[in-house]
Formats: C-alpha cells, structure tokens, sequence
C-alpha cells in the first residue's frame, strides 16, 4: 500500500531523538510516547507517531533540503524534520500554539527552523522554491500555491479530504519537467486545515 516494506533508518533515528513527552501537555505526559494521537489545545492534535514517521519517509529527505512544514501544532513534526534537513520554514495559522512551539523549538536547541503565524494555503513564497512540502492538517484539495512552490524534482506529502469525507494521506510529485502526479497512500484521519482557501 505504501510502497515500501520498512521505513528509512535514518527516519526511525530521528524519531528516536527527538523527545516526544517535551511537546505534549504534561497532562498527557504517561501517553506521550503511545502510538496515538493526542491534544494540544486550539482544537488540534499532536499525530500519532506511525503517521508523522511515514509521512517524514514519503518526503525522502536529504541533508541539504529546504522543506516547507503547513501547521506547526505543537512542534513535533517540525523537530523531526530539522534533523533530516538544511531549513525548515515552519507557518501555524492559531498565534497562542505558534507562539508555544516557537518557544519549545528554541528551548531544545533546533537552530534550523524558521517559523511564522499565518495562513498556510499560500505558503512562503518568499524562501521558495523548496526540494519538499508537508502539510500536517486535512484540506479538501491541493493548494496550487503549494504546488508552485515546489521544485522541479520535489514531494509533498498532504491529507485530502475533509472531516465528513474520507481523506487520503496523497504524495504528490513534481517531475524535473515540472510535471505533477499525485497519489492516494492510505486513508488517515487529520484535523481539518483552518484558514483561508
């Protein structure tokens, strides 16, 4: 289904550095490290580790990459990927869990990511265009924003669908010509993108 028998050990080492418990509330402390999704606040949730680990994999990260990350939430994501790439441009559309994670990124020491409050439909096209894009929240469609600032060569990695349809975790691929193919990896179940589309 996914395409590929184990994930990339270089993913699993990341997952395994970084420490989960400091970006969930200590509240849920004793199920930080459950393969489950939790709460944050806002309305929004910290994935569950299989599913940030996969979608980590799918984007296929070297060391020099500039990534693209749409919904902060609680910083985990982003933590992940700062140590599979150069940058990470990180934009969260609620300012008090932009604010948060902001903090907590800066406080454990990832010196590689850049981050902003705002609507993350439209992307950053100042720092574009980026080798990879990853979108943590569901959204009816693809955002042409999004595609355009893609790379020839690149990957995004972004759940179509919404809360009263079923959503797809869909890789999409921009070939060196420029060209885009997408497809459906497996059914998922992500909290719905907020801001204006």
């Amino acid at each position: 289904m996914i395409g590929r028998n184990a994930l990339d050990p270089k993913v699993l080492s990341a997952m395994e550095q970084v420490p989960r418990n400091e970006f969930v509330p200590k509240s849920y402390g004793d199920a930080a490290f459950d393969n489950g999704p939790l709460p944050i606040g806002h309305g929004q949730t910290i994935s569950q580790p299989y599913i940030v680990a996969l979608m980590t994999d799918l984007l296929e990260l070297d060391a020099d990459d500039v990534v693209l990350e749409i919904g902060t939430g609680s910083g985990y994501q982003t933590a992940i990927l700062s140590q599979l790439c150069k940058q990470v441009y990180t934009i969260e559309y609620v300012p008090a869990l932009a604010d948060i994670a902001k903090a907590r990124l800066e406080k454990l020491g990832y010196d590689n990511i850049t981050s902003m409050t705002g609507n993350g439909y439209d992307g950053w096209p100042q720092h574009a265009p980026f080798d990879s894009i990853i979108v943590t929240a569901a959204i009816s469609h693809i955002p042409p924003p999004l595609v355009a600032q893609l790379k020839n060569g690149g990957r995004m990695v972004i759940p179509v669908g919404t809360r009263f349809q079923t959503q797809y975790l869909t890789l999409v691929e921009k070939d060196m010509q420029g060209k885009v193919t997408s497809r459906q990896i497996l059914p998922v179940y992500f909290v719905p993108f907020t801001g204006g589309h």
